[in-house]
């Protein structure tokens, strides 16, 4: 009878040991927290030489715990496939204790399937990144209204960055975050922060979103869609069939009223754009160069400085 005893419990043990082993290789494998960014904040304070800069360092580390630590989408996601993404912020003004104005640069980038590369998705300027806080300050969010300027800022382009990202992956994919976006957009309304309404003026972060949302403008969305699906990530196994698939897709860009009333995004478009499309559709034959050149020429002459490469070439 004691040796059936020290059986079972041995039996038993072995039991609760694998069970525990299994749910700890459960654990490991999934990521305790779906963070999905891997932001860089930098903060630069030029105009300011005698700035505290330990204030600034402990903001720029809240910044990123902030936009790093949080889950924005609810899904689990592998270190592999965090976002990685930039905020360079430049300090103009601060009144030594809690106000300051500066601007911001937010850039994202998306990697290439099978090439040590990554694709540039989103480069934009914010003019008006002013907020408040105080050292030692926890900043709180909530979706549901607005509670300070520093964290909608934050969280507006966390959305816009996972929102752009999703519709290079799938069509309309980027949909429920402009929406959130959008919700952030709405409940800053009655704040006194320059950027969220339709008459802070003609670029800002209410007509970027806008821009996203519009009919008018969803031929960039797909064309950001089969760009990068069908043509970067095939470039490794098949470039002539990825180029030609670039070429055909680019009719989509034609349609897109650039020089509409607030066209804000073919112009944050074509500023992540441009350089690398002229890298990608060198390789084109002669006369194909000559047709893209004419075709970017005509739907984005700002940049026409850059597409001449093509036609040079």
């Amino acid at each position: 009878m004691g040796n059936l005893k020290q059986i079972w419990v041995k039996y038993v043990g072995i039991i609760l040991f694998g069970a525990i082993f299994f749910f700890m290789l459960i654990g490991f494998g999934q990521p305790a927290q779906a963070q999905e960014l891997n932001a860089r904040v930098e903060i630069l304070s030029p105009q300011l030489p005698h700035t505290n800069k330990r204030v600034l360092d402990v903001l720029q580390r809240v910044m990123t715990d902030f936009l790093n630590k949080r889950s924005w989408t609810g899904q689990q996601i592998r270190p592999n496939e965090r976002i990685d993404c930039n905020f360079v912020i430049t300090i103009n003004t601060w009144d030594g204790v809690s106000e300051f104005t500066g601007q911001a640069q937010i850039m994202s980038m998306r990697p290439v399937y099978n090439a040590n590369y990554s694709s540039p998705i989103l480069n934009t300027v914010d003019k008006d990144f002013d907020f408040s806080y105080v050292d030692g300050q926890i900043i709180e969010y909530s979706d549901q209204q607005f509670t300070n300027n520093l964290t909608s800022l934050l969280a507006y382009y966390a959305n816009l960055i996972i929102g752009m990202d999703a519709d290079t992956f799938s069509p309309d994919g980027g949909t429920p975050y402009y929406n959130v976006a959008n919700s952030i957009v709405n409940n800053a309304q009655s704040s006194s922060y320059a950027g969220w309404r339709f008459m802070d003026g003609d670029a800002n972060r209410y007509w970027l979103v806008n821009n996203m949302q519009d009919r008018r403008f969803y031929p960039i969305r797909k064309f950001l869609y089969e760009y990068s699906r069908h043509g970067l990530d095939q470039l490794a196994e098949n470039p002539v069939q990825a180029r030609q698939s670039i070429l055909q897709s680019m009719e989509l860009l034609k349609s897109v009223d650039r020089m509409g009333q607030k066209a804000m995004l073919p112009q944050i478009f074509f500023t992540a754009k441009s350089n690398e499309l002229v890298g990608v559709l060198s390789a084109l034959n002669p006369q194909e160069r000559v047709q893209i050149f004419n075709l970017l020429n005509e739907i984005d002459p700002s940049n026409s400085r850059i597409y001449e490469v093509l036609r040079s070439r």
